[in-house]
């Protein structure tokens, strides 16, 4: 007699209970996340990717088993996140792949449809590693092979078996692995992998889904520090991206990411559209090799925290409108969710798929009417909820709302993922100023305040912050429409540059003009310095717009000029600001600065 195939309810039920036990570990699973990078969002991303899935298989579950299937495994594509999300993606759709469209699903079927998953995600991988989710996935449909030679059997005795034996595999994990082994861990991913199956096998043996999840392994610091000591630099950036075409060349895209200096990556989806996840040093160079395949969208990049970050309980956000120098990301663990700009049509991520000289030689070489763009709530919500995995709370330092959306984009996002731990804050800033705002709340982290000593101090620092703007032509914001067009002859004619400070309400007002162009550098930092109180010790970042030899200058002015600094910076203005000021333009941030004490 043929084996009882699964019925599409009773597949349905035991996908849904298997992403709530995934969903329910991802405490867990984020702790011993220690390889291949020490991330610790392992849970998190596989949490998000099967939450897709289970909110995705909610409705009816129709006639046919594999259309269930199907639609877990389409969900898990399109919302894959980090790389256990995408090789647990892979592993779906290549379980379907190898499934006639109306086949039934009894053990020779399941069997068929885990070697297919089995060997889509080891096919994703560059550099395929055993002692991971693989050869958990592996041992999985090997026993559901060898269920199906030995006799017909039912697929609820066949598939119990082959959740044994992904046990098995799991705990071998710990011996294969050297960092695991260090550690006394088993691989985060290859345990998501067994919960998920762990999930399904309760509820066919008991008929309930497991709603809690167990207390969280206790993993020694100094084993996550020893891992995290050796880790590989290249793998500092999370980067996702999705590529579409009409068919997506995978075996060019994957050759094209091998030449590339990343510490690993994955290449999951359909023939029309590839999710890459990554991890590298820069997105940079990834999204332009992606780029040749395809139209890119969906981007993200996110830097993983510090190993010595993890104890802190507040992490600080601020987004690209910040000018924050290049050596403060790492040091201070502080994060940026990148701006969207419009450059001739061409749809860019600020610092991410379009650098400062790309943007500024694309202004000064054609007409392109540069536009800039709040980022939405899903990239805000997509950076907080990877930061509550390291942390208790997340503060976003925000531009001045009056200048852009992206506050209430941030405070959208901050609602719908955790409003008791995620706090929106609005700095009345923007450029240097912002910068200097969100790294003296990322110090006040590093010193151990708590998140509502981090606010008040920000609302101290807010009025003894601020920003001073010269344009040098005001073409480009006659050309984005945001100065009058009368101002471009008048400007022209009269020799004379805009000399800008932003006000209290955060909107920049007209602090008069710098006439000529002699020493015009040097003119405009004596100029702001004689704003400033000579008795009170600053802060300052120099912005510059494609014009950094100026930018020393006025370094040089300032430095001569201004009696107590504790830090002057110099460095390329963001594209956010650059937008509208336009090549040439100077810009100084200061803040009277007064250092957050432990």
């Amino acid at each position: 007699m043929s084996p009882r195939p699964v019925s599409p309810t009773g597949l349905r039920a035991a996908l849904r209970a298997g992403c709530l036990r995934v969903i329910a570990e991802r405490a867990e699973l984020n702790h011993i996340n220690i390889f291949p990078v020490p991330d610790g969002d392992t849970g998190t991303n596989l949490a998000l990717t099967v939450g897709a899935i289970w909110h995705g298989l909610r409705g009816p579950a129709g006639p046919a088993a594999v259309a269930v299937l199907r639609r877990a495994a389409a969900e898990a594509n399109d919302h894959a996140r980090g790389n256990s999300g995408a090789l647990f993606a892979h592993f779906l759709q290549g379980a379907v792949d190898a499934l006639p469209p109306a086949a039934p699903l009894a053990i020779p079927q399941l069997a068929a449809a885990a070697a297919g998953g089995a060997a889509r995600a080891r096919a994703a991988l560059a550099r395929p590693r055993e002692g991971t989710i693989l050869s958990v996935m592996q041992a999985f449909a090997d026993a559901l092979a060898e269920g199906a030679r030995a006799a017909p059997v039912e697929p609820r005795a066949g598939f119990l078996a082959a959740v044994a034996a992904a046990q098995g595999a799991l705990r071998r994990t710990t011996t294969q692995v050297p960092e695991l082994r260090r550690a006394g861990l088993v691989d985060a991913g290859a345990r998501g992998f067994v919960n998920f199956l762990e999930g399904a096998a309760q509820l066919v043996e008991t008929g309930r889904a497991a709603l809690r999840g167990e207390r969280p392994v206790d993993v020694p610091p100094a084993a996550i520090e020893a891992v995290a000591a050796g880790e590989n630099r290249d793998g500092s950036h999370c980067v996702e991206c999705t590529i579409r075409a009409d068919p997506v060349d995978r075996a060019g895209l994957k050759a094209a990411l091998l030449q590339l200096p990343l510490a690993g990556f994955v290449i999951e989806g359909t023939r029309q559209r590839a999710r890459v996840h990554a991890h590298a040093a820069h997105g940079d160079a990834l999204l332009a090799a992606a780029a040749r395949y395809g139209a890119i969208s969906q981007v993200r990049s996110e830097r993983a925290p510090a190993a010595g970050a993890r104890s802190r309980r507040v992490a600080i956000v601020t987004d690209s409108g910040a000018d924050v120098p290049d050596d403060i990301h790492a040091t201070h663990d502080l994060h940026v969710v990148p701006v969207r700009l419009s450059l001739g049509g061409r749809d860019c991520i600020d610092g991410v798929s379009l650098s400062p000289r790309e943007f500024y030689d694309a202004m000064r070489t054609s007409e392109v009417v540069a536009r800039t763009s709040q980022p939405p709530p899903g990239d805000f919500r997509r950076m907080y909820e990877h930061l509550l995995a390291h942390h208790d709370e997340v503060i976003e330092v925000s531009v001045a709302g009056n200048l852009s959306g992206a506050l209430q984009s941030a405070g959208s996002a901050a609602a719908r993922t955790d409003p008791r731990r995620v706090r929106v804050f609005d700095s009345g800033h923007v450029a240097g100023a912002l910068g200097l705002m969100a790294l003296w709340a990322a110090e006040a982290a590093q010193a151990g305040w708590t998140s509502a000593q981090i606010l008040a101090g920000l609302e101290r620092m807010r009025p003894r912050s601020g920003q001073f703007g010269l344009i040098r032509d005001v073409r480009y914001g006659v050309r984005g429409g945001r100065v009058p067009r009368l101002a471009l002859p008048l400007t022209r004619l009269l020799r004379v540059c805009p000399l800008a400070r932003n006000r209290p309400d955060g909107r920049f007002g007209m602090l008069g003009g710098m006439w000529g162009r002699s020493e015009l550098a040097e003119r405009f930092a004596r100029r702001v310095a004689r704003q400033l109180d000579p008795s009170r010790t600053y802060r300052l970042i120099v912005g510059h717009c494609d014009c950094a030899g100026e930018a020393d200058r006025v370094r040089t002015a300032l430095v001569a000029a201004v009696p107590r600094i504790e830090r002057i910076w110099v460095m390329d203005a963001g594209t956010a600001i650059g937008a509208h000021a336009g090549p040439g333009s100077l810009l100084i941030g200061y803040q009277d600065y007064e250092p957050p004490a432990p």
